[in-house]
């Protein structure tokens, strides 16, 4: 296993993140996209921790708090070996203060994730998605407060737009409080949007980025070809996250030639990509096989060549979107300046 520098803190975390949300099936969306039982979660975890990986990442909000109970019981005595990481801002209740960003609903949903994951600190603790109702000052100040009273190591945030990314950061700076160590989002070769502006802004905020599904929901595990798929995949249930499928099912034409040269999946190839670019801190991958996670963690090995990432970068690239375009004419560019 490969690890990588979290931001500027000094912690260093495998570059493959295991993921949690097919750990429990309490919902109907949560059997669809786990329903895992608890013998096969100690399997699942052991097996990630034995290959190297130290960052797994959970949520207060996956199969209704279930996914944090059964982690917490799969580490057990390991829990020092991991960087654990949660997040808040989903509902966790019927109340209407049961959900949110506010100091009120953070304070009472880190005590019970705590409690879920039976440990007294979270590495990292991230806010799942913006709240436009509660002021950005007021959460940020409530996880500082959390940070120094020891509950708290690190926070991050996923989900968010650049500017709101940006806005916090500047918030933090002004007030002195703690910033945002990283941003977890979803990048694949099947959505590529985060390139737009978000990782421009990591780069220039030295932020870490973890990426959640790599494979765009299984759409790039290799089960799903123009003729059809894998009924009994997540993604034939669940079709998320949104992809333009005939230009997937063109990316996947192109992955499938390029993993049938190394000798790998298709999965391998998609996740070898995101780990190429330097602004990808972990990828996270779950399973829910064993046979899954064993396939995924062969990605560290493949070693994918220029020729085989221009092909991928070729066909999965974006269209060029205002402002850039205008960049792109050049007509005013200094020496070495750099383009979009």
């Amino acid at each position: 296993m490969n690890y990588r520098e979290l931001a500027d803190t000094g912690v260093f975390v495998s570059e493959l993140c295991l993921g949690t949300m097919t750990f429990g099936g309490r919902g109907q969306m949560w059997e669809v996209i786990g329903g895992i039982d608890q013998q096969s979660v100690d399997a699942i975890v052991s097996r990630a921790l034995d290959a190297g990986i130290n960052f797994v990442d959970t949520a207060n909000v996956y199969s209704a708090g279930e996914s944090e109970t059964m982690l917490g019981k799969a580490l057990g005595s390991r829990r020092h070996e991991v960087v654990l990481a949660t997040k808040v801002r989903g509902r966790t209740g019927p109340g209407p203060n049961q959900v949110g960003l506010s100091r009120l609903h953070i304070l009472q949903a880190v005590e019970d994730s705590l409690k879920r994951l039976d440990t007294d600190y979270i590495d990292l603790y991230q806010i799942h998605r913006f709240d436009l109702l509660t002021n950005i000052e007021d959460t940020l100040r409530t996880l500082d407060d959390l940070v120094h009273a020891g509950k708290v190591r690190y926070i991050g945030c996923s989900n968010l737009a650049a500017w709101q990314l940006m806005k916090a950061l500047a918030v933090s700076r002004e007030q002195g409080l703690e910033r945002f160590k990283c941003t977890q989002s979803y990048y694949s070769l099947a959505g590529r949007d985060l390139e737009r502006e978000m990782i421009p802004l990591l780069k220039d905020q030295g932020l870490g980025l973890l990426v959640w599904s790599p494979l765009a929901g299984g759409f790039l595990s290799g089960k799903f070809t123009r003729d059809g798929g894998d009924d009994a995949a997540r993604r034939a249930k669940f079709d998320f996250p949104p992809v333009d499928k005939e230009k997937g099912f063109a990316v996947l034409d192109v992955a499938k030639a390029i993993a049938d040269r190394h000798g790998a999946s298709v999965a391998q190839v998609a996740l070898a990509w995101i780990l190429a670019n330097s602004a990808v801190t972990s990828v996270i991958i779950g399973a829910r096989k064993p046979a899954q996670l064993e396939d995924n963690l062969k990605a560290i090995d493949v070693r994918l060549s220029a020729e085989d990432m221009k092909a991928l970068d070729e066909v999965s690239k974006l269209t060029t979107e205002y402002p850039a375009w205008m960049e792109n004419l050049g007509t005013d560019r200094r020496p070495g300046e750099r383009r979009y």
